[in-house]
């Protein structure tokens, strides 16, 4: 099955405004974990940027469960781009 990353970018003032939304973002993160399509994400250390791993049939499957996620229904996320990736080892 193709891996596909995702690079994204947070609002400002991430930390206050994701609050409301941050336990049912990680409640579906681990659903996506456990399912297997999900196999990391993550914030930088400056939390300007989000990055994912995904193993999934297709970039489609992956930009349905970004757009599904509180993050970004609620503009915590504020972009992001796919991009298939070739794991080489």
């Amino acid at each position: 099955m193709p891996k596909y990353v995702m690079w994204g970018t947070y609002c400002e003032d991430v930390l206050k405004k994701r609050s409301p939304y941050r336990q049912a973002h990680l409640d579906g993160l681990a659903a996506q974990k456990a399912a297997g399509t999900l196999v990391t994400i993550g914030p930088t250390k400056d939390i300007t940027k989000v990055f994912g791993i995904y193993d999934a049939a297709d970039e489609a499957t992956v930009r349905q469960l970004i757009e599904a996620d509180p993050y970004w229904q609620h503009q915590i996320w504020t972009h992001y781009d796919v991009y298939e990736w070739i794991q080489a080892v």
